[in-house]
């Protein structure tokens, strides 16, 4: 930013050689005019003129700040700035006379990034020449210079640095007051000397490294060429990450016109803070977030009167007034949404008004099918139709990039992937990955917010895992489970013992090591009064003993629907404000008001410094807290099959950083199964019984079989590269142009499926269903197809090398001008087929012989 742009062509941090920055110049010899000092004059190029190292050099400083302001790493840290010129060999340098300037900076040249080019390459070659490059690039970087010596790191010192480089929070000891001659921390009124308070034990977490993930690197910082999806469980970082995303999509590319959008206007707030924390963080304090920069723009997804939402945008781009609830007979927030995004669409040809459009809690914005756009959710379409294409040649191509939870989904219980989306015609949008690498999908399976306790009990009530009548909801696929971070034992099939464990490395939060009791637990009461009297007593102790502030470390939620819940609320502030506690009601407009009228209302406001805010459940999404009570689970209870209450409470035994207590009244079924969840901690074993009324899929693979299983068939360009698909059912399935490499396709049922120039190369066919298949010009070279079915099936201009096809029927099969050279097709059935100008060139014929 400024004079000088911050981000490095590449990065690399090593515990051993520290930062190295290098500036990569794709120029040829011939273009380089000449070099002054750090200038260097060019022609035929995008640029007349540029300073490589210089760049690189202020790129390297500018990181190095972000280091010192460590004490821990201040000078500690080694510092390396090189150019790379992938176009010109040393030789041609040396020729040039550019060597023997004085400025010439450290080099890579050609020669240390290609590989050899003699010879016919094999696996172990490749290799090999790999290793070679490596290892002559390694030496390159060791050789130069370092512009800053440093030291060698320590481990923590090589956490802090990771830490500090991907911009991981990174907390410091604060000093505490002595308060004695033998004293090191505060004591609180009150507190008994050498009773644990949830306040010291915050400290000491906020005082570790949190840890690097390589994964939420990727998320935050890669900017993928269309349609990106961000599926996250509770707590895993999305909104931060999508954040990060945003401001790093900005500042790199200022002139494009990006909207960040959610739906909760709760989150305002919280959003604007943490896109201003990042813009400052990633631009060295250059820039912030400026709500009159109209290039960057924070959006509620419908908008109010002083306030633009993402759908009140594009009506006033149209020239369309805006609607509100008031026009819509929709009494659900999302419903009345998607019913004035509807009669938009229907009426009006929507502007392309972004270049990037990021939706955080996206599951929020989904409503069922009877309020669909033309089989399209209607939000998310108008919103996909608002985007320029990135590639004018590929229109489907759009940056919308949403992030979202299925199991906080609330009203809805829609899951949002792509074919829900955008209509099963393009329900591969987000299936595999970009030619660059970046995924399309990410899966994001570590907790960092809630402790492993807490969230297992989520999962497993939230699911109805040992509920007696069996599961209600959830996942029914070993892998799409591992996805989420949880080891699996057994089998999906009815009567099979199942055991889920969730190991400890995906649930990161400290809490409940240096906590010395609970951090969830469980009561229940005779009657409402003693519940909150319970309650009053419990929010005293953190306030007077345990050290926590009563806003934003201390959050009472209450459960339950409509006006039941909103009584609820009002009792359970009306009887705190009598015992002496002060609360916030979120949008009034200061503490201890239980009702605010229509002109004073704050809808973007959730805390109130001073207060513990009070809140129903749908204004809690998005919000978290140190110290969190969940009242009223007799609400759920009561209705125990709602899949939306049992998401309640999944959302409200999630917005917990710490501790949670739960309680209730009366006694239900529901609170055995609540206690059995508890007990069982990590790991829970059940008899899977029958599939859930909601199962929810995951990985690519799941997904694909759902939407099969509902009469979805068109999966082309899918990308399912080793997707485990043994015994699937897929017959007259489109598959043109899928990448199936490395898939596990055993005994799969492909009959009548459409797999053209589907690339199928390594993937494990061995006794799978193809009659009449369509693979004309598909790559199957190397394929496993043993004792596979491919009769009648069309197999012309295929591609068959090395294949292994012993067994194989493949009678009436069309071969022609398929290359089949050093296939083994002994004992194959080939009555019938056609193999006329087959290339069959070492291949193992049926009888054994070998085609010379």
């Amino acid at each position: 930013m400024g004079k000088s742009r911050k981000e490095p062509d590449i990065l690399i941090v090593d515990s051993s050689l520290g930062l190295i920055v290098i500036e990569i110049k794709s120029v040829t010899i011939d273009q380089i005019l000449a070099i002054a000092g750090h200038r260097w004059e060019f022609q035929n190029f995008y640029t007349t003129s540029s300073n490589p190292y210089e760049q690189a050099e202020n790129q390297l400083f500018a990181l190095l700040g972000y280091c010192d302001r460590e004490p821990s790493l201040r000078r500690k840290v080694p510092g390396r700035a090189l150019v790379c010129l992938p176009l010109i060999t040393e030789e041609q340098w040396y020729e040039s006379g550019f060597y023997q300037l004085p400025s010439c900076p450290p080099i890579i040249f050609q020669d240390q990034l290609d590989t050899p080019k003699h010879g016919k390459p094999t696996k172990q070659s490749t290799t090999n020449n790999q290793q070679l490059t490596h290892n002559s690039l390694l030496q390159q970087i060791e050789q130069t210079t370092p512009i800053i010596k440093g030291c060698n790191l320590t481990s923590e010192q090589w956490k802090l640095l990771q830490a500090v480089v991907s911009g991981t929070p990174v907390y410091r000891t604060k000093r505490s007051v002595s308060v004695g001659a033998h004293s090191c921390a505060p004591l609180h009124l009150g507190q008994p000397k050498n009773k644990q308070s949830r306040a010291s034990v915050l400290t000491e977490v906020r005082q570790r490294l949190s840890e690097f993930d390589l994964q939420q690197e990727h998320i935050g910082k890669e900017i993928p060429p269309g349609p990106q999806r961000i599926r996250g469980i509770a707590g895993s970082g999305k909104t931060v990450l999508l954040c990060q995303k945003a401001a790093h999509i900005h500042l790199k590319h200022p002139e494009w016109d990006i909207a960040f959008v959610f739906f909760s206007r709760s989150l305002y707030h919280p959003i604007i803070a943490q896109l201003d924390k990042w813009l400052r963080r990633f631009s060295s304090g250059e820039v912030g977030y400026d709500p009159k920069n109209q290039k960057f723009q924070v959006l509620h997804a419908w908008g109010a009167k002083y306030q633009p939402g993402l759908y009140s945008t594009i009506c006033k781009a149209a020239g369309v007034k805006r609607l509100t609830v008031n026009d819509t007979e929709r009494k659900q927030p999302n419903e009345a949404l998607a019913d004035v995004c509807t009669q938009l669409l229907h009426n009006t040809v929507i502007p392309t008004l972004y270049d990037a459009i990021l939706i955080d809690e996206g599951q929020d914005l989904i409503v069922d099918d009877e309020l669909k756009y033309e089989g399209k959710q209607p939000f998310y379409w108008m919103a996909y139709q608002a985007l320029r294409p990135v590639d004018p040649t590929q229109p489907e191509q759009r940056r919308l990039i949403w992030g979202y939870d299925e199991a906080q989904s609330l009203e809805s219980l829609k899951i949002p992937n792509a074919s829900e989306l955008f209509g099963e015609d393009l329900g591969h949008l987000v299936t595999g990955q970009y030619s660059g690498g970046i995924k399309k999908s990410e899966i994001m399976h570590r907790c960092y917010r809630t402790p492993a306790p807490i969230l297992t009990a989520a999962h497993g009530i939230g699911m109805g895992l040992l509920r007696y009548g069996g599961m209600l909801t959830g996942i029914t696929r070993a892998e799409d489970w591992r996805a989420i971070g949880y080891e699996v034992t057994g089998r999906f099939t009815p009567g099979q013992q199942m055991t889920l464990r969730r190991p400890p490395e995906n649930s990161p939060n400290l809490i409940p090591q240096l906590w010395e009791g609970q951090v969830l637990e469980f009561v229940t009461y005779r009657d409402r009064q003693e519940e909150f009297t319970s309650l009053a007593q419990n929010i005293l102790y953190n306030l007077r003993h345990d050290g926590l502030k009563p806003s934003r470390e201390i959050l009472v939620i209450v459960l339950g629907s409509g006006f039941e819940a909103m009584k609820l609320e009002t009792a359970v502030a009306e009887f705190l404000i009598s015992q002496g506690i002060d609360i916030y009601i979120p949008s009034t407009p200061d503490c201890n008001i239980l009702q605010a009228d229509k002109e004073n209302r704050d809808p973007n406001k959730y805390w109130c410094e001073g207060g513990v805010t009070v809140s129903r459940i749908h204004r809690a999404k998005g919000n978290e807290a140190d110290m969190v009570y969940v009242v009223g689970l007799d609400r759920v209870a009561k209705d125990e099959s709602n899949l939306q209450l049992r998401n309640q409470l999944f959302v409200a035994l999630t917005r917990a950083k710490g501790w949670v207590k739960l309680s209730g009244i009366g006694s239900y079924p529901m609170y055995e199964e609540m206690w059995r969840v508890m007990q069982s901690r990590d790991t829970f074993t059940f008899t899977f019984k029958r599939p859930p009324q909601r199962e929810i899929s995951v990985t690519d693979t799941g997904e694909l079989l759902k939407r099969y299983d509902t009469g979805g068939r068109n999966f082309q360009n899918a990308d399912l590269t080793g997707a485990q698909l043994a015994g699937a059912d897929l017959r007259n399935a489109n598959l043109i142009g899928a990448i199936l490499r490395n898939a596990d396709l055993r005994n799969a049922q492909l009959d009548g499926a459409k797999l053209v120039i589907a690339d199928l190369s390594n993937a494990d066919l061995t006794n799978a269903k193809l009659p009449k298949a369509k693979l004309v010009g598909a790559i199957l070279k190397e394929a496993r197809l043993s004792g596979a079915d491919f009769s009648r099936a069309k197999l012309n201009n295929a591609d068959l090398r090395n294949a292994q096809l012993v067994g194989t029927k493949l009678v009436g099969a069309n071969l022609s001008a398929a290359d089949l050279s050093d296939a083994d097709l002994t004992g194959a059935n080939i009555e019938g087929a056609d193999l006329s100008d087959a290339n069959l060139t070492g291949t193992k014929m049926p009888d054994g012989s070998v085609c010379e």
